[in-house]
């Protein structure tokens, strides 16, 4: 239910569920993208498609109708579709005589769009072309970007930044050694994007760390670069914006040396010493005799006036 002035209410338990997963969190979920196929589509272009869609599941939705979109004349279908699936990455893909095997990353800020790239396919091996075993489902991959144009270029950076954003898979905070099993090569040569995938394998070293082998998986890809749409530095700075509930408190009186040792400095009130309880030991005990003597010379003698 929408009031006058534009917040939604939810009239039953289920619809406020629904709209309190939609609520701002500090800690956001995993970003969700969709596959989107186009009005008019190459059989490259939707193999394309189903092969991206197999490496990011089950982190995304796929879109089988076509869909007449074009994403930069105008967006706002893209970002009906994000606001109802709830994704915040997209990838669309089209084709036609003057862009042929087009493909679209992008990803959006508030259901807007944020930045989009335009890829040319040039050169494709599906996934089912080649003959191995794959990796399973929901395998977090390794990203690895090579090219100095990932450096320097404005552009690059944030194409990088995007795929990284695309394929870098839910956040842990340890991995076992055997879930290595997935590497992403990115290549920036000569205005082209060359993506390649490949499967770790584990062989026998003859020690307690393993011999690495990457033997090609699929998806492989050759990109030409397109047309790009990013985003201004204050909308992109502030789609970075961190929560102050996220950002680490800093702790009073730690400090680190050069070999980064945790060294804390306390601060405790004076202390009275004589009041100091320490050990009782039975050579140092006065006696009886000793105690009275003691007492007695500490009585004043008494003066008659």
């Amino acid at each position: 239910m929408t009031h006058s002035d534009g917040i939604v209410k939810a009239k039953t338990k289920r619809s406020k569920r629904f709209l309190q997963s939609r609520e701002p969190k500090l800690t956001e979920d995993l970003k969700q993208a969709m596959i989107i196929k186009g009005g008019n589509t190459s059989e490259i272009v939707t193999q394309t498609l189903k092969d991206v869609y197999a490496l990011k599941k089950p982190n995304a939705v796929m879109y089988k109708k076509k869909n007449i979109v074009r994403p930069f004349e105008d967006s706002t279908a893209l970002e009906f579709f994000s606001k109802k699936s709830d994704c915040s990455l997209f990838l669309f893909g089209s084709h036609n005589k003057k862009r042929p095997h087009n493909l679209i990353f992008g990803r959006m800020f508030d259901f807007h769009v944020l930045d989009m790239f335009e890829l040319g396919i040039e050169k494709f091996v599906a996934l089912k072309d080649i003959k191995i075993n794959k990796c399973p489902e929901g395998t977090k991959p390794m990203l690895v970007f090579t090219g100095e144009l990932f450096d320097t270029d404005n552009e690059h950076k944030r194409l990088k930044n995007l795929l990284t954003d695309f394929f870098c898979g839910p956040k842990v905070k340890a991995v076992r050694l055997a879930g290595l099993e997935h590497v992403l090569h990115f290549t920036a040569l000569d205005g082209k994007i060359y993506m390649r995938s490949y499967k770790v394998l584990l062989k026998k070293s003859g020690c307690r760390t393993p011999r690495i082998e990457l033997e090609e998986m699929g998806p492989s890809f050759d990109f030409a670069m397109r047309r790009t749409h990013i985003a201004s530095d204050d909308l992109y700075r502030s789609a970075h914006k961190q929560p102050k509930g996220l950002k680490p408190k800093k702790k009073k009186n730690i400090s680190h040396d050069a070999f980064g040792t945790r060294l804390g400095r306390l601060h405790m009130q004076k202390q009275n010493l004589d009041k100091l309880q320490t050990r009782k030991m039975k050579g140092l005990k006065k006696r009886r005799g000793e105690v009275k003597t003691d007492a007695t010379s500490a009585k004043k003698p008494r003066t008659d006036e």
